[in-house]
């Protein structure tokens, strides 16, 4: 019997030893979760978080309506909320006060950019827009020195566009009115108003490296894999090694970062420092007033990325915009002979439109406001990162904890909006002229607003303003138009086609 018992024991001690040393270490992973996400003292409020996972499934919708998936929780626990998405810790703030305070009253708090592991691993900390510091100051300084000197504010550039918008005009009109998905060819007409100021000119549309950069920009910003790039961000040390869409990502990036190099290199062979062509050739000059590379952010990355950032930012917002207009004015028929009867009594079916004409245009302009309210393009802004243990609206901020702008809850807010969930220019309309909203912050505010909101405004003007003088766009045929959204970069409107019929 003791034999019989001695036996049993040893061959079940190995799995009992097992299962001791895994639920030991499955303890010490709870407890080592709990003390890292462990919510300090007078913390923002926010629902109950899983272990390792945060919230992250708490949201009873698919990730491209993760921001109305937030607004329940805002009711519930106010303004000010905390939400963890995996291991990635954030606070929302919502309502415009508390946004005017975070980005402009106490701005130098909330500065930084987070790091965001999918981000860092194509552009580590360089670039424009999720840089930092040093690199972030210098970076933002240049480029904006760069857009004045080529351009913002000035005749040429302004006559570019209104170049490129013919472009566009042109495309459409070979479409005889016959459906078709405007998606490339606004995108085309777009990218090169930003190619002109950093590649020094203007691509035919079937020219194949802008052919190549547009599809992997396409592929890349309007991915299939957003629910592998929010798992990836929240759990990088496991994602980075699984398969999936994010990988396919990856390898566009890079492959983006080599024709932007290739194109440096082009750049190098016939280079004039004393007369820059473009962006390029002006952060050429100025990487050689730094011989030691260890003091500036002046180097070969940091070209690339930035050349990059500017493309992308310059491209993908503006255009995804303007598909939204083109959308909502085949939607709302009524709005669009509106802007025809406008564009017709102020500018005429012949004459170019230009920014000079914006002023004496309220019902256009308050059209393409009211597009990028709807629109909501960046629903949860670009994130912050609290630089310093800070306190707001009463509530403890730690160091390094995501701030996200709840900018849909702006947009749509029904103490700001008479109709707020409803297309509707009179928004921005008083008496007949265009009024500007307070809780319109489509291109955020402070010193980390959009760089490019001039010169997006102006596209957005002249681009919408020339092809509505030229067409009315109409619905195809036993086709139903959907406002549902595609996530990437931006919310933009899923594939759609429509017909343009010329107005002459």
């Amino acid at each position: 019997m003791l034999a019989t018992l001695s036996f049993l024991v040893a061959k079940i001690w190995p799995t009992i030893h097992l299962w001791t040393l895994l639920l030991t270490l499955l303890t010490l992973l709870l407890l080592a979760d709990y003390l890292k996400n462990k919510r300090p003292k007078n913390y923002p409020p926010g629902p109950w978080r899983l272990p390792f996972l945060g919230n992250l499934f708490q949201f009873d919708i698919e990730v491209s309506q993760l921001h109305l998936g937030i607004q329940p929780f805002v009711k519930k626990y106010g303004n000010l909320i905390s939400l963890d998405i995996g291991n990635i810790s954030s606070v929302v703030i919502t309502g415009l006060p508390l946004i005017k305070e975070v980005c402009t009253d106490m701005e130098q708090k909330f500065l930084n950019r987070p790091r965001i592991p999918s981000r860092e691993r194509v552009f580590k900390d360089n670039g424009i827009i999720y840089s930092s510091g040093q690199t972030w100051k210098e970076q933002r300084r240049f480029a904006l020195m760069i857009l004045k000197n080529f351009g913002l504010g000035k005749k040429s550039l302004e006559q570019r566009i209104q170049e490129e918008a013919q472009h566009l005009v042109e495309a459409i009109r070979e479409e005889k009115g016959q459906p078709f998905d405007p998606h490339f060819r606004v995108n085309n007409a777009i990218s090169n108003i930003i190619c002109s100021v950093t590649f020094g000119e203007r691509f035919d549309y079937n020219d194949t490296q802008f052919q190549e950069i547009m599809k992997l920009l396409d592929e890349t910003l309007s991915s299939a894999a957003p629910m592998m790039l929010v798992l990836y961000n929240a759990f990088p040390s496991i994602f980075k090694y699984l398969p999936g869409p994010h990988q396919t990502d990856f390898r566009n990036w890079e492959k983006l970062k080599m024709i932007v190099a290739s194109i440096m290199d082009s750049h190098r062979k016939d280079w004039n420092p004393d007369e820059p062509r473009d962006f390029i050739d002006a952060f050429l000059k100025e990487m050689t007033k730094y011989p030691d590379k260890t003091t500036t952010s002046f180097n070969e990355e940091n070209l690339i990325c930035s050349t990059l950032d500017l493309f992308i930012a310059g491209t993908e917002t503006t255009s995804t915009t303007l598909r939204w207009a083109l959308l909502y004015m085949t939607l709302n028929p009524e709005v669009q002979e509106k802007v025809h009867t406008e564009i017709d009594g102020m500018i005429g079916q012949w004459r170019q439109p230009s920014t000079d004409d914006r002023n004496s245009m309220p019902y256009t302009n308050a059209v393409i406001h009211e597009v990028q309210r709807m629109g909501n393009i960046l629903p949860l802004s670009i994130p912050r990162e609290v630089i310093a243990d800070t306190t707001l609206a009463g509530f403890h901020l730690p160091k390094g904890k995501v701030i996200l702008t709840n900018l849909t809850a702006l947009h749509r807010d029904p103490k700001e909006w008479a109709t707020p969930d409803t297309f509707n220019p009179e928004h921005f309309l008083e008496n007949g002229q265009f009024k500007m909203r307070d809780s319109f912050l489509p291109f955020s505010i402070g010193k980390r607003a959009c760089p490019g909101e001039q010169l997006a405004k102006t596209e957005l003007f002249i681009f919408f303003t020339t092809v509505l003088q030229k067409f009315t766009f109409k619905p195809p045929v036993n086709e139903k138009l959907s406002l549902k959204v595609r996530m990437g970069l931006t919310f933009a409107p899923v594939s759609y086609r429509i017909c343009a019929i010329p107005r002459l």
